[in-house]
C-alpha cells in the first residue's frame, strides 16, 4: 500500500483528476488545493504529516461521501475518501484529508 503525501500532490494544483463514478462512468476533479495540516501532536511511528485536498466538480448534484477510485496521468491509480463541504457557481467542492 502506498502511502501519499502532500509532496504527492502539490505540484498538481489546477489539474483534472478522473473519479470512477459506480454507474456513470467517469467524472473530471479539478484539484483547487493541497495544503499542509497543523499538527496537535508528533505521534511515534506517523508515516507522514497532515495534509488537506480540495477538488471541484462542475456538477448539479453533489455525490455522497465515500471512498472513490481516482486516477492521475503522473500518480496513477489510488482509492481517496472525498467529502463534499461546499457549493460554490462553478460546482460542488469535496475534501480529502489524510492524517
Amino acid at each position: 500500500m502506498q502511502f501519499l503525501g502532500l509532496d504527492h500532490f502539490a505540484g498538481y494544483v489546477g489539474e483534472t483528476f478522473t473519479v470512477a463514478l459506480d454507474h456513470d462512468g467517469n467524472a473530471p476533479f479539478a484539484l483547487v488545493e493541497a495544503r499542509p495540516l497543523a499538527m496537535q501532536q508528533v505521534i511515534p511511528g506517523q508515516v507522514r504529516a497532515p495534509f488537506s485536498l480540495l477538488f471541484r466538480h462542475e456538477a448539479a448534484i453533489v455525490f455522497p461521501q465515500k471512498i472513490y477510485q481516482m486516477k492521475h496521468v503522473a500518480l496513477g491509480e489510488f482509492g481517496i475518501f472525498l467529502v463534499p463541504v461546499a457549493r460554490d457557481r462553478d460546482g460542488f467542492i469535496y475534501q480529502a484529508v489524510f492524517n
